[in-house]
């Protein structure tokens, strides 16, 4: 898969595409089957497969300090598209000038000078252009007027049981966002189709875990990283060196109340490992919540209920 940032990227020699738009952000169930779509399409033409994201996240552009929580780095979001089978990922830069662009201006510039689209595939709901002002009827109209087809395809959800009420999500990037913060990771995985993962860089600590025989890997995370809430996760531990190789790990999210912390901190404790793996790229998938984050009046009870945690990690990860 070719990978671009910006349109300068593109080769002199570049014909037309079938092209799919969006954040993408999380790669959830419904880009998957957005993007899939867009491959048999493009498939079908013998024609090249692109999908078109943007960084940084248009609303941080259009209403700075409105940036939400970030569900896949840029990195990540380009491998979960390439598993796809996407011929090209195109990153374009988000600058006040594209957030100025007209819907018309967006089509012409982009989509039909530069991107020489046969067929552009978005989700029923997709907007474009200076104040969201295009639809897909209009990126229709437009598409008759240029020589490409148009089509918004369906949102994809699911049925809740009777437990919820028997009503249906749809999945979106603000669902899964709403999951993680309540951090309910399980829902999260349901929508994504895989583990919610945090990735970050394994950074010094203050020790404590150390001291109480549980020292943790201490993940400085990305700006905007959507971490779950507060409390103990069960989670598969990687390093970027050796991605195929999953760890156990029991893992904090919170301020350590028992420490009477302040800085949100995300420690991860490795089971049957003994290294140390600071300053190391690592990802952690979020499988279940254990418990929410308490505070001890000593630290017998803690170190229990570490221990407690630990045990039902390697349970909940057996094999």
């Amino acid at each position: 898969m070719q990978r671009w940032r910006g349109l300068a990227d593109l080769p002199g020699s570049w014909g037309r595409c079938v092209l799919t738009i969006g954040v993408f952000d999380g790669v959830h169930r419904g880009h998957q089957a957005l993007i899939r779509r867009t491959v048999e399409a493009a498939r079908s033409r013998e024609l090249p497969a692109v999908v078109l994201t943007f960084d940084p996240h248009p609303s941080e552009v259009i209403r700075p300090g409105s940036h939400p929580a970030q569900l896949t780095t840029l990195r990540r979001k380009a491998e979960l598209v390439e598993e796809l089978g996407v011929d090209v990922f195109c990153v374009l830069p988000f600058t006040p000038e594209l957030s100025r662009l007209t819907a018309h201006e967006f089509v012409h510039e982009i989509l039909v000078d530069r991107l020489h689209v046969a067929a552009v595939i978005v989700g029923e709901n997709f907007t474009f252009g200076n104040k969201a002002a295009g639809d897909v009827a209009l990126l229709r109209t437009l598409g008759r007027r240029f020589g490409f087809a148009a089509q918004g395809a369906e949102l994809q959800g699911q049925a809740l049981g009777p437990a919820e009420g028997n009503s249906e999500i749809t999945f979106s990037s603000t669902y899964v966002r709403s999951c993680i913060d309540a951090g309910d990771v399980q829902a999260a995985a349901e929508a994504l189709g895989r583990p919610h993962r945090v990735e970050g860089i394994v950074v010094r600590g203050a020790g404590r875990g150390k001291d109480l025989g549980f020292p943790t890997a201490n993940l400085s995370t990305p700006r905007f990283s959507a971490i779950p809430a507060d409390g103990v996760y069960s989670c598969w531990f990687t390093r970027s060196t050796d991605p195929a190789k999953r760890l156990r790990a029991a893992v904090s999210v919170g301020t350590n109340p028992t420490f009477s912390g302040r800085e949100r901190t995300v420690e991860a404790y490795v089971l049957d490992v003994e290294e140390d793996f600071y300053g190391h790229d690592v990802a952690l998938d979020f499988v279940v919540k254990l418990r929410d984050q308490i505070r001890y009046d000593s630290l017998d009870p803690l170190i229990r209920q570490m221990t407690a945690d630990v045990e039902r990690t390697r349970e909940v990860l057996a094999g």
